[in-house]
């Protein structure tokens, strides 16, 4: 699983005219699933990400967490995080999972967020979405479970 965090001040997703998600200040985490993600790396990513203090403390370091900022977390699937451009002009997909893999997987990682008390909102899978997002910092990290030794 590979997923983009974003630190936002707000973000919200639009679907044919109409708001589904919408969050103030937290994390905008686009996530992408492949063929081989498993249910113990879509739990490993959210705990690892709920954990992040990435927010500032009274002396400007990152010290704090979602939990002491009262963040929220937006998420939205992206299968083309798993976009190949090596050749050509235009990218293949082919690394990305397909629905019956990745549902339920995403599904699983938003489940365990929300087991967290973490208010999350989300996308729709599949769907054509408008994303808007106010970053702050910007600060964006790109995390993925080959990382996290899973």
């Amino acid at each position: 699983m590979r997923a983009v965090l974003t630190r936002v001040k707000s973000a919200s997703v639009t679907i044919d005219g109409n708001v589904v998600g919408k969050i103030g200040q937290g994390f905008l985490i686009l996530l992408g699933v492949t063929h081989e993600d498993t249910e113990a790396q879509a739990v490993k990513l959210a705990d690892k990400l709920a954990g992040l203090r990435i927010f500032e403390d009274e002396d400007g370091k990152m010290n704090r967490g979602l939990e002491t900022v009262n963040g929220e977390i937006l998420v939205i699937s992206q299968f083309t995080l798993y976009g190949n451009c090596r050749k050509g002009r235009r990218p293949d997909f082919l690394a990305a999972a397909r629905p019956e893999v990745a549902i339920p997987l995403y599904e699983k990682f938003v489940q365990v967020l929300r087991d967290k008390d973490i208010h999350v909102e989300t996308g729709e899978f599949g769907a054509e979405m408008l994303v808007e997002s106010i970053n702050d910092g910007p600060l964006t990290l790109v995390v993925d479970t080959d990382q996290l030794n899973v």
